[in-house]
Parts: structure tokens; sequence; C-alpha cells
């Protein structure tokens, strides 16, 4: 009986955050990308973009697309987006941002409240992304 063996490749940057926490920024396995959760946090200063959920979740997104740009691919590479929000209420102000980034052939998403996040962050968001060429129909 013979097994499959899958690359895995972690994925490193110093300009999409950082964290002293024992997780990668992601993961590659085969073709399949996986982002861990990113807060604003400006990577060079290491405190919040600002303190208002446009801010953070600006700066959220460009973390996470240096994770990506550092992986080989980029936004549109994008499949599955979970986003976590310390208020529902800032729900519509997060998505008038969010689709500065995902303007066009949105990935699949959810949006949950949450008690709390790390570093009291307004926004974390994860993703799954897949590696090449992606084509629409």
């Amino acid at each position: 009986m013979s097994s499959t063996k899958h690359i895995r490749r972690i994925i490193k940057t110093t300009t999409g955050g950082r964290s002293n926490a024992p997780y990668s920024q992601a993961v590659q396995i085969d073709q399949m990308l996986y982002l861990s959760g990113a807060v604003g946090l400006d990577p060079e200063t290491g405190k919040f973009a600002g303190d208002t959920i446009q801010d953070q979740t600006r700066q959220t997104l460009k973390n996470l697309g240096e994770v990506l740009k550092a992986a080989g691919v980029s936004y549109k590479n994008v499949v599955k987006v979970n986003v976590f929000l310390q208020d529902m209420n800032d729900f519509s102000d997060m998505n008038a941002v969010y689709t500065e980034v995902f303007s066009e052939r949105h990935p699949a998403r959810s949006t949950v409240q949450v008690a709390g996040l790390p570093l009291n962050a307004k926004i974390e968001i994860e993703a799954v992304a897949v590696m090449g060429d992606i084509e629409d129909q």
C-alpha cells in the first residue's frame, strides 16, 4: 500500500506583520495556501494602524497581501475568507474597505462577531488561496 506524499512549505515575511506566537503566517500544502489570521498591526511600528475599523481592516488586508506576495500569489488567488469582528456594528464599514481589495469575483466568506481578538483588535481576517493561475468562468 503506497501513501501519497504532500509537500508543505511555510511562508514567512516581515512585511506582513510579525508575531511571537507559535504559528506560521501561511502554510502551503500542494496547490493550497492557508493564511493564518491577521490583525491591523503596522509591521514597522508593531502598533495598530489606527483606532477605526476602516484603518484596521485596511492594514489587515495589506498584511494578508504581503503574505500572499511572499507565497508568489495575489488577492485574486483567494477563494475563502473568514472575518472575525469584535463588534458586528462595524460590518458595513468593514465591507466598504474590504471591497477596495475584493471588488470583483468575491471569494466565499464568513463573518462572525467574536468575544475578543488578540491585542483587543477590532478585526482579524484569515484566508485560503489556491496557487497558480486562476481562470474565471
